[in-house]
């Protein structure tokens, strides 16, 4: 499988990513660890994640695997904040506070000191987008993300934050944009993918 970089940054990925949004809910720890057995022997090494997946189930076996199955320099994980899902609800919150909380506690479910690249998961118009953003900043600086994105962001929101990100020394740049694409949904031909290329955005379908 080939490895390509994520926008214009130094990140590389396989070209197929491991999703696991499911793992936790319907598929549960060993048909997760052939799942990434298989996953790794074909050249993978994206692991795509999130604080909602499972309910937080899916953090949590990706870290039993990262201990136990596959070594940790080996994948490269990415995990998102903003989202949280329970049985019955789902909230949304993208502050400061609540972005760094949840990646101290995607952190200990995965088992790890950093993940690779750490995103918002959402939009939150309730927040200004410079303190959700400046959530980024704060994970990089401190090492506990090597790199920032964002995920479900329109083509001006992607242009604000990644022109917002790159006005001042320090911000962490906005390297990739996780946003619906297939062959049965391609609004983000429109504005989305020509934002993303003019700023140098990385986007994962």
């Amino acid at each position: 499988m080939r490895l390509r970089s994520v926008g214009h940054s130094g990140l590389r990925v396989s070209q197929l990513g491991l999703g696991t949004m499911t793992w936790g809910i319907e598929t549960d720890a060993d048909e997760a660890a052939a799942q990434l057995v298989a996953f790794r022997e074909a050249g993978g090494t994206l692991i795509d994640t999130a604080v909602s997946y499972g309910y937080g189930r899916s953090e949590q076996i990706i870290g039993q695997l990262i201990a136990d199955v596959v070594p940790r320099d080996e994948v490269v994980i990415a995990t998102k904040a903003g989202v949280i899902r329970t049985e019955t609800d789902r909230f949304v919150d993208v502050s400061r506070g609540e972005l760094l909380r949840r990646l101290d506690q995607s952190l200990r479910r995965l088992g790890t000191d950093y993940v690779d690249l750490w995103y918002v998961h959402t939009v939150d118009d309730t927040v200004p987008y410079e303190e959700t953003l400046s959530a980024l900043d704060a994970a990089v600086a401190s090492g506990k993300a090597r790199y920032a994105g964002v995920s479900n962001y329109c083509g001006w929101r992607t242009a604000r934050a990644g022109t917002w990100q790159r006005a001042a020394p320090g911000r962490a740049p906005i390297v990739a944009n996780q946003v619906r694409y297939s062959l049965l949904d391609r609004g983000v031909e429109r504005e989305v993918i020509p934002a993303c290329r003019a700023l140098g955005v990385g986007v994962l379908p």
